[in-house]
């Protein structure tokens, strides 16, 4: 047997390709070993420039048609070979024409006193010729034309009614749960007649059934609101672990099982210092919210204070009624001894550390003081650090 041995022929002259070359399809093709010719921006003033065409660009800001610069066909059909900045006739604008495209400045007024610039489309029966559009008279036709806003918004509306809070009015506006005189409001803003009807959607009532008030007994340390100075908010103690379950008062059939919804939109209806304790409501019911601290509210709240100090009689006259904070005059009050060393407080209103401020300016040094009672809700026996549901039988 005999054996063959084939042996591949090097080409060195030859590029190695892992594949052909693409080639183009047409046969005038340029010669790459020469380098490619110069192409040179063509002068205006050779016989061969009107010959050039440049690519038309559409003006859509103002008549949509298409131009060129600087050369550009005529109506005829022939190319224009005048350059456009040449000092050739334009053509004369029609008598009555507003070409105007934006108002020009009163140079009489201040700037900053300027009518705002005003457009319009036909359709909506907008006329730039008749509308004015700068200075005194375009004043005067905004004012026409605007809103009134002596009337109240729809939001405040409801909140003076008792239908919801504002911030619930407006959640409710936005899921087009709201109807006034027939017509279904969507808009947040919307200004309406103060005898207007309302109706609200049953969908409202089943959100606003389900929002949840708690009442908290604030043991000392903790702030109503936002956490600050490095002390946490009294809505920390909200979870299961500090649900008061020994409420005599709660049919065990019924208890409501806590779910992490109650604590959205949770907010305390009142605030209690750092150093005080007692009750604390918070509330998901802007309603209830509004009930205790709205600026018309005259729900009572009875506080328990324990002061150092003696009080003479003109002094306790001056508690009930007589005194000012930050210039304006207290609302009456109903302050008494509730022992030796004990005053009872009944306030309509809550300033900043009112019952500590009034004390001091009768020359009493408040030792302790406990929120027992707000409205016709009492703490009760509710350990601090606990909390529970407000009952359905229960109103402030």
């Amino acid at each position: 047997m005999t054996t063959l041995k084939l042996n591949k022929k090097s080409d060195d002259t030859q590029p190695k390709a892992s594949k052909a070359p693409l080639r183009r399809g047409s046969s005038n093709e340029r010669d790459r070993s020469v380098s490619a010719a110069k192409v040179m921006a063509p002068s205006p003033d050779k016989a061969a420039a009107p010959t050039i065409e440049k690519a038309k660009q559409r003006n859509h800001r103002f008549d949509g048609k298409a131009h060129g610069s600087p050369y550009s066909e005529d109506t005829s059909g022939t190319v224009n070979s005048s350059p456009a900045n040449s000092n050739t006739a334009k053509p004369a604008k029609p008598a009555g024409l507003d070409t105007r495209t934006a108002p020009r400045p009163d140079r009489n007024e201040p700037q900053y006193r300027q009518a705002p610039r005003r457009g319009g489309k036909v359709r909506d029966g907008y006329d730039s010729l008749a509308t004015p559009q700068y200075g005194a008279a375009a004043k005067a036709a905004y004012k026409s034309t605007a809103i009134s806003t002596d009337l109240p918004r729809l939001s405040k509306v409801m909140a003076e009614r008792g239908i919801c809070s504002r911030r619930e009015a407006d959640e409710w506006i936005a899921n087009s749960w709201v109807m006034v005189d027939g017509e279904i409001i969507d808009t947040l803003g919307t200004r309406i007649n103060p005898d207007a009807e309302i109706i609200i959607s049953s969908y409202a009532h089943e959100v606003q059934s389900e929002a949840v008030t708690i009442i908290l007994h604030k043991p000392v340390g903790y702030v109503s609101g936002q956490a600050e100075d490095d002390y946490e908010p009294a809505i920390v103690l909200v979870h299961p672990d500090n649900e008061w379950l020994d409420d005599p008062n709660i049919n065990p059939q019924h208890r409501k099982e806590f779910q992490r919804r109650f604590l959205t939109g949770l907010a305390p209806a009142g605030r209690l210092d750092i150093d005080s304790t007692g009750m604390l409501v918070l509330t998901q019911d802007g309603r209830v919210a509004r009930h205790l601290i709205g600026e018309d509210s005259m729900v009572e709240k009875e506080y328990l204070v324990r002061v150092e100090g003696e009080l003479s009689d003109a002094d306790m006259q001056r508690l009930n009624f007589g005194l000012s904070l930050d210039g304006e005059k207290l609302k009456p009050a109903k302050v008494s001894w509730q022992n030796e060393d004990q005053l009872r407080f009944v306030l309509r209103e809550g300033k900043k550390r009112q019952i500590r401020r009034m004390c001091e300016m009768v020359g009493l040094h408040v030792v302790g003081l406990k929120r027992v009672r707000i409205g016709s809700v009492n703490l009760g026996k509710l350990p601090p650090g606990q909390w529970r549901y407000l009952r359905h039988d229960e109103r402030f």
